[in-house]
Formats: C-alpha cells, sequence, structure tokens
C-alpha cells in the first residue's frame, strides 16, 4: 500500500478552484455605521423552518470583527454583470483603490444592499463555530429581495457568466 501523501495548502486551493460557485459579497457596519465587505463563496442554505443561512468568514477579514461586534450581515448574490464588485471586494482593504464601484443603498432597518444584485438576504447571527482560520455564522433571514438576472459566476480562480443553451435538463 502506498503512502498517504497531506495535501499542501495550494494543492487545496486548486481542488476547489474545480467547483464553480456563485459570487456574494456578505456587508456588514461598524458600531460607527461605517460598511465593510468582502467576497465570498463560502455560503449556503441551512434551513428552510427556520430560515436560516451559513457564510465562512477569514478571521483575518475586517468583516469577521463587524459581525462579531454587531452580530448582523447581509448576503448580496452578484449578478453577471457585477464583475468591478466582485474585484474590489475580493481584494484586502488595505489594497482597494477608490470608492466601491457602486453606492450601496440602505435598508430601513440600516442594512446595506448592493444594487442591482440578485439576492439579498439581510440576517442576525444566530449562531458562530469556529473552526480553524475561520468562523462558520449561521444567520437568521430577516429580509429577502430577489431580481432578475444571471448570476456572476467564480471558476478556476476566475470570474465567468453562466453559459445557457435554452434547453431544460432531462434528469430522468
Amino acid at each position: 500500500m502506498g503512502e498517504n501523501k497531506v495535501p499542501d495548502i495550494d494543492q487545496y486551493r486548486k481542488a476547489w478552484a474545480k467547483f464553480a460557485t456563485g459570487v456574494s459579497v456578505i456587508l456588514s457596519k461598524d458600531q460607527e455605521g461605517d460598511v465593510h465587505g468582502m467576497a465570498a463563496n463560502g455560503i449556503t442554505s441551512v434551513s428552510l423552518d427556520p430560515m436560516l443561512v451559513l457564510v465562512c468568514i477569514d478571521h483575518s477579514r475586517n468583516t469577521y470583527k463587524r459581525i462579531k461586534e454587531t452580530g448582523r450581515f447581509s448576503i448580496n448574490i452578484l449578478n453577471h454583470n457585477q464583475t468591478a464588485v466582485a474585484e474590489y471586494y475580493a481584494r484586502r482593504p488595505e489594497k482597494r483603490v477608490g470608492d466601491p464601484p457602486c453606492d450601496l443603498v440602505f435598508r430601513e432597518n440600516g442594512s446595506a444592499k448592493i444594487p442591482d444584485c440578485l439576492t439579498f438576504i439581510d440576517c442576525n447571527v444566530h449562531e458562530e463555530i469556529i473552526q480553524g482560520d475561520h468562523t462558520i455564522y449561521i444567520g437568521k433571514v430577516l429580509d429577502i429581495t430577489i431580481e432578475e438576472g444571471k448570476p456572476l459566476l467564480f471558476y478556476e480562480s476566475m470570474f465567468n457568466e453562466l453559459a445557457h443553451n435554452g434547453k431544460t435538463p432531462n434528469w430522468s
């Protein structure tokens, strides 16, 4: 039997790059009301009743500190034409130049929303689970807004658009 070699971080990243995901931006506000955000593809639905979502946040990101302080976040699932927004929020704050390439919209409860995103989901933290260098935040859904459009995708470390051949898949 061959010896099992433990994969390295680079190999781990390359493996996950083969998994196509949608692109979202997680937004949160600090105590002064300033908005912080980060691009994320580590999101998923957890439960329908109650409505719960999951986001995985790196402890080195400003967004992690803000969610921990305030117990709130929003998920903005990006439209195919929002690559500039994704690129802006994918950079570390010290590498960002200028203001975000969109004017944020503030909801009645103060949550920040990216205009024209496909889906906006506003959440309160329901539970947090620390695993490795990330915290898994499970959020209780407070509000949802859905728009028409196609999603921005991330595959092999690049932004992509959904190809559609107009055919309905035959799953039988």
